[in-house]
């Protein structure tokens, strides 16, 4: 079984915070980018495998997935890089359900959020190393006024995990300079998937975004189409 372990010098790789320090560590002036390219390959291989054998015993998507069905509202965080994969995620998800909010602090803010939480309302958090403290303090607050949290994070010690009602785990380990994103993405893939799976209303909400998107040309033409006509 593949562990945590079979990661190259995995503590240490924990004490290269910044990307700076990581940068230093791995890159070797002597190093060809074909042997670069086979290192990272697969350490991205491993940390994805790794992932996804974790989660699949876990049970921790399934239960994320219901809570996310079951709220009034779900709200989607992440400040820095990690606000790619919040606006990922809320790009699927707002898809098939109704009432998906990106908190991005701009169009909508935390403070917005956090003046009217539910406790049938949903967090979806994204926090990796270093952990902004943005994100921590909006779910702490938000945890507080009474909703709950969906926590997506490299570390079983990160921050909010004490308080998240559901906690996916992903391995970010690389061998570039920044962490991993291939996990967080694919996690986003599957909840995302396993919402949509049992989503009332999902088939008819893709087929009117299909038809409105016709309607605005949102999309070139299809080009085997046009041929055959």
């Amino acid at each position: 079984m593949t562990t945590i372990d079979d990661f190259d010098d995995s503590e240490h790789d924990r004490t290269l915070v910044s990307p700076g320090e990581r940068f230093g560590d791995r890159f070797r002036t002597n190093i060809s980018a074909e042997a670069l390219q086979a290192r990272v390959i697969e350490a991205e291989t491993r940390a994805l495998a790794l992932t996804f054998e974790e989660l699949s015993r876990s049970g921790d998507v399934p239960r994320a997935a219901a809570l996310l069905l079951g709220a009034r509202r779900r709200y989607i965080s992440g400040r820095g890089k990690a606000a790619a994969y919040a606006e990922l995620l809320g790009a699927d998800l707002s898809a098939t359900l109704s009432n998906v909010f990106l908190v991005d602090g701009r169009a909508l803010t935390p403070l917005t959020v956090l003046t009217d939480v539910r406790a049938s309302d949903v967090l979806v958090a994204f926090t990796m190393r270093r952990y902004r403290e943005e994100t921590v303090r909006f779910g702490e607050l938000f945890h507080k006024a009474g909703g709950q949290i969906v926590l997506i994070t490299d570390s079983a010690d990160a921050p909010l995990t004490d308080i998240a009602t559901a906690l996916i785990h992903v391995h970010t380990h690389s061998a570039s300079y920044a962490d991993s994103p291939t996990a967080v993405a694919a996690a986003c893939h599957l909840l995302s998937t396993l919402t949509t799976a049992s989503a009332k209303g999902a088939r008819r909400r893709l087929t009117v975004r299909d038809e409105l998107a016709a309607d605005l040309h949102l999309y070139r033409p299809d080009s085997d189409k046009e041929d055959r006509e």
